[in-house]
């Protein structure tokens, strides 16, 4: 989807685009981790009731207890965005003190402590799969989605910024510490999320058959659930989703992040239709 943008003798189209924000759920004395996601999405049922869900910002929750995700919906400007992104963290803010927590956008926590996993058939599945890896993933990214008008344009621009998903992951960094530890790395989640078997940087697809061949060979392994891959074609929506940063201290380096993510799809379309 995107919306049309006029200049003088000219109309372009601008691409919408998203971003869905893991934040820590944590005690407001000591920064501990809380696991308190399904009390605080029980807190957001009466809210729901009284607001137009299609314009506020969505909360889901994660693989932990001690993780929430705000989703954004889709905005064709960044002013749009950055004022949903606020209203979103600060809803979820608001929701946590409710129940005695806060809210902190940091990637990994600085404290060690023992994350209590989340019980439905999603992840249920992963942890069974996956042990050890996913009982330690508690880690928070910034997922962001930009349309796109196809799945063949979608696999073209996956095939075009691989190379720029590194420097990503540079701006984004939030995630120095790991298990109470100064890990010597700035993005510790990064190393993290590399240890499930899709994760990292992929190989160039060629075209949408390609890509969908290769997300059903995995699949068909039994090895695989999800393809974990550091961008993908989204499975809900008409969209590319980058999955490399960490989430952003600031919410103004989120919007940065998102508008850099955008200006590479579009280029990499460019270059594709040329």
């Amino acid at each position: 989807m995107a919306s049309a943008v006029a200049f003088v003798g000219h109309t372009y189209q601008v691409r919408t685009f998203g971003v869905e924000e893991e934040f820590l759920i944590v005690d407001p004395c000591n920064g501990s981790p809380l696991p308190l996601a399904a009390d605080l999405l029980r807190l957001q049922d009466p809210f729901n009731q009284a607001v137009d869900r299609s314009t506020h910002p969505m909360l889901a929750v994660e693989l932990h207890q001690e993780q929430l995700e705000v989703i954004t919906h889709p905005h064709s400007s960044l002013s749009g965005l950055a004022a949903e992104i606020r209203a979103g963290r600060a809803f979820a803010d608001s929701l946590a003190r409710k129940a005695g927590a806060r809210i902190t956008a940091l990637a990994t926590s600085p404290l060690a402590g023992t994350p209590h996993a989340t019980s439905n058939d999603r992840y249920d599945a992963l942890l069974e799969k996956y042990a050890l890896t996913a009982r330690e993933q508690l880690t928070c990214g910034c997922h962001v989605h930009v349309s796109v008008g196809s799945d063949e344009e979608g696999v073209a621009v996956l095939d075009r910024i691989r190379s720029w998903l590194p420097p990503l992951i540079a701006l984004s960094s939030n995630s120095p510490f790991w298990n109470g530890t100064d890990s010597g790395y700035a993005s510790y989640r990064t190393q993290a999320w590399n240890r499930w078997s899709t994760a990292g940087p992929t190989d160039v697809f060629g075209t949408a058959q390609a890509y969908h061949k290769l997300v059903a060979d995995l699949s068909g392994t039994g090895v695989v659930i999800n393809p974990d891959f550091d961008a993908r074609l989204s499975a809900r929506h008409p969209t590319v989703e980058i999955r490399v940063s960490d989430v952003c201290l600031d919410p103004r380096d989120t919007v940065l992040i998102a508008a850099l993510v955008r200006a590479l799809v579009e280029t990499a379309s460019r270059e594709w239709k040329a």
